[in-house]
């Protein structure tokens, strides 16, 4: 057999492990970059700070969920992807507060944290990237993991523009597409977890990627 096709226990197993590992993570980002964005009065940090926030919520949800019935999971997934859309609104009300009241955003410190968050979501994500056809509740996981990496690639981005053009605007543009990625995301969630609502509680959701290609 293929290992790709690896029983269900032994993918569960080595999921809990991965998703331990990246709440641990997440956990203390939020803690350090949060701190951080009210030093660097950077409104795209302090989004991702709270999406680390969120996403250790969320991988503690995963975690209490793995192992029961499908429409259980489901029903978390979509609780998370309701989360996520929530959290894209929120960023979008404080980037439209932080652009009417101003922001003096110190592109140094925004450079420096959004360098180690970059670290630790590009190595969470790497590591949850085998369980991105999974489950909703597995999808979902995965979805956060990488629209962090995504968001501080651009977090990198804005802080080269806030040294370049002495302006906030690049760091409350990276703030409002950290919140359309969220957004899009939650869609994608509900989505699929709503589908699998409607499955016999006999159901197993994909907990597995396997090759497509026959054995030679």
């Amino acid at each position: 057999m293929d290992k790709c096709c690896a029983p269900v226990e032994v993918k569960s197993n080595k999921f809990r492990k991965v998703v331990w590992v990246a709440l641990i993570l997440n956990l203390s980002m939020f803690f350090y970059e949060f701190a951080a964005s009210f030093a660097a009065d950077s409104q795209s940090l302090k989004a991702d700070s709270l999406d680390f926030l969120g996403d250790a919520a969320n991988y503690g949800v995963s975690l209490f969920v793995l192992g029961l019935a499908i429409q259980t999971r489901a029903k978390a997934s979509l609780i998370k992807g309701l989360t996520m859309g929530a959290f894209g609104i929120w960023v979008l009300i404080q980037t439209a507060y932080s652009a009417i009241n101003g922001a003096s955003p110190v592109a140094e410190a925004m450079g420096l944290v959004g360098f180690i968050a970059l670290v630790v979501n590009g190595l969470v994500a790497y590591l949850l990237y085998q369980f991105r056809d999974g489950d909703s509740n597995m999808k979902s996981v995965w979805l956060c993991s990488r629209n962090d990496a995504i968001g501080n690639i651009a977090v990198l981005g804005a802080a080269a523009g806030v040294a370049y053009w002495n302006s906030m605007v690049p760091d409350l543009v990276v703030a409002a597409f950290m919140a359309y990625l969220s957004m899009t995301s939650s869609i994608q969630v509900i989505r699929l977890a709503l589908t699998e609502m409607k499955l016999p509680v006999t159901a197993i959701a994909p907990i597995s990627t396997c090759s497509s290609k026959s054995a030679t």
